[in-house]
Order: C-alpha cells, then sequence, then structure tokens
C-alpha cells in the first residue's frame, strides 16, 4: 500500500501589512476575483480577504498583519501566456511597483517577469512549463562521450 500524497494545493495565504494594496495587485495584475472580505469580523488571526485566480480557480489569501522584513528569492510563480507577455508588464508598471529583471535563461526555458509587493513578497510571472525547462536544460547539456 502506498502512502498518501497531497491532491494539490489547497491555497497561498500572504500576510501583508495593506490588504488594499495586495487587492489592487491581485485584481489589477492577476485578474483576481475577491470572493470574501472579513472586514471587522475575525474568523482567523486577523481580517481577511479571499480571492480566486484562473478558470481552475487558485484560492490566495490575504490576511493583515506585518510585512516580510527582507526581500529574498523566495517567490510564487503564476503561468501566463507568452503572447500575453508585454500586457503584464505593463500591468505592473501602472501599479508602480518594483519589476526586478529576470535572472539569465537558457532558449527554451520561457520569459519571466519578476516583482516585488509592498510587503517583500516576490511574484514570477512565467511563460514555460516544467516540461519545457527540463527539454531545455538536457538540450543545453554539454555530451559526456
Amino acid at each position: 500500500m502506498s502512502s498518501p500524497v497531497p491532491s494539490g494545493l489547497s491555497h497561498m495565504t500572504f500576510v501583508v501589512a495593506d490588504l488594499d494594496a495586495m487587492e489592487a495587485i491581485l485584481v489589477g495584475v492577476l485578474g483576481a476575483r475577491k470572493v470574501y472580505d472579513s472586514g471587522p469580523k475575525q474568523f482567523s488571526l486577523s481580517e481577511e480577504r479571499f480571492f480566486e485566480i484562473g478558470e481552475e480557480p487558485l484560492w490566495v489569501a490575504t490576511m493583515q498583519g506585518e510585512a516580510l522584513p527582507a526581500r529574498s528569492y523566495n517567490h510564487v510563480a503564476f503561468k501566463i501566456d507568452d503572447s500575453d507577455f508585454e500586457i503584464y508588464r505593463a500591468r505592473i508598471a501602472s501599479l508602480g511597483l518594483d519589476l526586478r529583471e529576470s535572472r539569465p535563461r537558457i532558449a527554451g526555458e520561457g520569459r519571466s517577469l519578476y516583482f516585488h509587493d509592498h510587503d517583500n513578497h516576490l511574484f514570477e510571472l512565467h511563460t514555460g512549463t516544467l516540461a519545457e525547462r527540463l527539454a531545455a536544460y538536457a538540450a543545453a547539456a554539454p555530451s559526456r562521450t
């Protein structure tokens, strides 16, 4: 008998100092739909809002709290179509978010936009898939003879 494994991702939660600022990012950049706002009611640790992103909705939660103390490369990446790359760049710029340069890439692994929110969370919008990246890495690997 095999051990059980998770069936998928349940949700992501971001602790943010300003719920409205994060809502502007989720809605304005990622096209999220707000489905819940606790207002002054607190069923959890603090005031919270729930959003759905995508056709098979991903549940994203935001909770009122302190910003992360520093930026890092820890991030969450959302899949986007390559044909929409510049649309997303414009959305990020329209909110005045800190767009970070993409890391060096090899041909075939896709393109990325990286940006930080106001609480030091790093987001990536990526055009490739895992299969494409693995194929690109295999093609770029030096042959061993």
